[in-house]
């Protein structure tokens, strides 16, 4: 998301976060109003209503023309559509973690649960426990797939030996990766599946 947007964004947000001004929206979408209806029908005084419509107007969301001695605000439904079209659809708010590091948990989930192996004089890490969280359980899986090669065949057994270099319930670990889909087994061959 552009820079321009994204403020365009957060102050949308900031304008709309507000109760009045969004029943003001809600009416103003059903009927045009002056100040002082608005202010009858919200049980506010127009200073106040003149405020929130200067608001909206920041974000061009109601438009104001003249009638006498009135003016006369409605919501101008295309900006709003407008908005949210460009702004607030899916792939635009996807788009506002651009700049955020999505790693960084899975990085504090994997710093938690493991830990250096005792016996090892190269710093190799072991897993301190299988959370039980399946969302932490899938990122130390992924951790302990890529210790598994890929485009290689694996009986049981060396599966097991690799496995239990990293804890000692490799059984469990073995059935967690068949069953998060990140190794395949067949006649007790098993394979790595995909790069993670």
């Amino acid at each position: 998301m552009k820079q321009e947007q994204f403020q365009t964004l957060l102050q949308f947000f900031k304008v709309l976060a507000d109760e009045s001004r969004l029943k003001i929206l809600g009416i103003l979408a059903n009927q045009e109003c002056s100040v002082e209806e608005l202010a009858a029908f919200m049980r506010l005084k127009e200073p106040t209503v003149s405020h929130h419509l200067a608001r909206l107007k920041e974000l061009n969301l109601v438009t104001m023309r003249p009638e006498g001695n009135s003016r006369i605000y409605q919501l101008d439904s295309e900006v709003l559509q407008s908005i949210s079209k460009e702004i607030l659809s899916p792939e635009k708010i996807a788009s506002l973690i651009e700049d955020v590091d999505t790693e960084a948990w899975e990085s504090k989930v994997l710093k938690n649960y493991l830990e250096i192996s005792p016996n090892s004089t190269e710093g190799a890490q072991r897993i301190k426990e299988i959370p039980a969280s399946r969302k932490k359980r899938l990122v130390i899986l992924k951790w302990l797939v890529n210790k598994f090669e890929l485009g290689i065949n694996y009986s049981e057994n060396e599966v097991n030996n690799i496995l239990n270099r990293y804890h000692p319930d490799y059984a469990t670990l073995r059935r967690e990766l068949i069953s998060y889909k990140l190794m395949q087994r067949e006649n007790g061959v098993y394979w790595r599946l995909a790069e993670i």
